[in-house]
């Protein structure tokens, strides 16, 4: 992942600018696009014009390369062909292809755990488990808020949830 010009946070916003027919490539965090975009920020100077076109080769070079080298030890599929497919082989490939599936997975969906609905008829240790994640997910929006009512109140079920998980295993 790129890092902004200006500090070292990740660069979230990428902009090509062509200044006098040269090619400048910039990648900023939020921050410093909106102060560049506003005019606030001047753009990094750079002696040599960014070439886009072989800046995009290399990159696609070397990720390539790098992913060229991960496959999945149950299954053999390699990370290359998951790109290619769009379909993973086996359920290991997301533990072998775990530190690129995240940011991807963030990125479609905006989360890395499941949010929707439970299926009726899971397992009852599934429910509870999915229930635990959803209390969870609202004590947290809920402390965020500074609503420690209703954070007191979710905390006393998540309690008695994990109390009634912890007597079904005895």
């Amino acid at each position: 992942m790129k890092k902004c010009a200006h500090c070292s946070k990740p660069a979230t916003v990428h902009i090509t600018d062509i200044r006098n027919g040269e090619v400048h490539v910039l990648h900023l965090c939020e921050t410093h696009a909106q102060q560049y975009l506003s005019g606030t920020l001047p753009a990094p100077s750079s002696d040599a014009p960014a070439d886009l076109a072989a800046q995009l080769q290399e990159a696609d070079d070397d990720d390539l390369a790098e992913h060229a080298q991960l496959v999945c030890p149950s299954c053999g599929i390699t990370y290359q062909e998951f790109r290619n497919e769009g379909r993973l082989g086996c359920a290991h490939d997301y533990q072998a292809f775990e530190s690129e599936l995240i940011p991807l997975i963030e990125n479609i969906h905006g989360e890395t755990q499941h949010v929707g609905k439970c299926p009726k008829r899971a397992p009852d240790a599934s429910r509870k488990q999915f229930e635990l994640i959803q209390l969870r997910s609202e004590l947290r929006s809920a402390v965020e808020d500074e609503d420690y009512e209703t954070a007191a109140k979710l905390r006393d079920m998540i309690g008695e949830l994990e109390g009634r998980d912890g007597a079904d295993d005895e």
